[in-house]
């Protein structure tokens, strides 16, 4: 039960081989374009606050933080950070990430109804994400011991908040970068090239966020077919 060849073959090396992929894909492009200076010479800060007050928006701070490829955007206090790699830097990496937070700030402002739903299950899943696990290992404790999957699915009700996290933040993500791949030019931060390079990089780190909801989704499955409600299986 505890070294089930099912969850190794299709759930763990799939979804492990996919995200250490997405990340190499991401690391490696960000490095690519951080090493080409963007032509109009301003930096990851600068192309943030030159894109929101363009659009209307005045109201969000701008502050750097520590570590590589921690860039975010708070809604609480309306704060977007930018990593040591993107605030001062002012190359196209460092200005297409800062783009994409800034189409998060653009989002919050905007009330996106994505970004506003993702929000509002924040806190349930910082709860459910952590008990979620807890109720899966017991859960197939007491089906291998009674053949219940009764907890087994009350985990996999907790799991599917996670899920449900994992796969509505691939549209807010996805509308952040594209309101990010046009607004680099519109603004002027960048020229058409540059822009298609810049671009890349935040096509690369899409695939991170792709990575985690197909992670999320297998892991569901998984978990349902031990409990018997799809393929069948309530026993080992």
């Amino acid at each position: 039960m505890y070294f089930d060849m099912t969850y190794i073959l299709f759930v763990m090396l799939p979804t492990m081989g996919l995200a250490l992929l997405a990340s190499f894909l991401t690391k490696s492009t960000f490095k690519k374009y951080s090493r080409i200076i963007g032509s109009k010479g301003v930096t990851g800060a600068e192309a943030a606050r030159i894109m929101l007050e363009k659009s209307g928006v005045y109201d969000c701070r701008i502050e750097p933080v520590a570590g590589s490829l921690t860039d975010h955007y708070d809604p609480r206090d309306r704060t977007l950070r930018l990593s040591e790699d993107v605030y001062s830097s002012r190359s196209l990496s460092a200005v297409g990430v800062a783009c994409h937070e800034a189409g998060h700030a653009l989002q919050h402002a905007q009330n996106y109804a994505f970004l506003n739903f993702r929000s509002s299950l924040v806190p349930m899943v910082t709860i459910t994400s952590n008990l979620s696990s807890i109720v899966l290992m017991i859960g197939l404790v007491l089906q291998f011991m009674i053949n219940s999957p009764t907890v087994l699915l009350v985990g996999c009700g907790l799991l599917a908040v996670s899920v449900l996290f994992a796969v509505i933040t691939l549209p807010v993500e996805w509308d952040a970068s594209a309101r990010a791949k046009k607004a680099m030019v519109s603004a002027g931060l960048v020229t058409q090239e540059e822009s298609y390079h810049a671009g890349k990089v935040l096509n690369a780190a899409f695939l991170t966020y792709l990575a985690g909801a197909v992670s999320a989704i297998m892991t569901l499955l998984y978990y349902l077919w031990r409990s018997g409600l799809i393929g069948g299986r309530n026993d080992d």
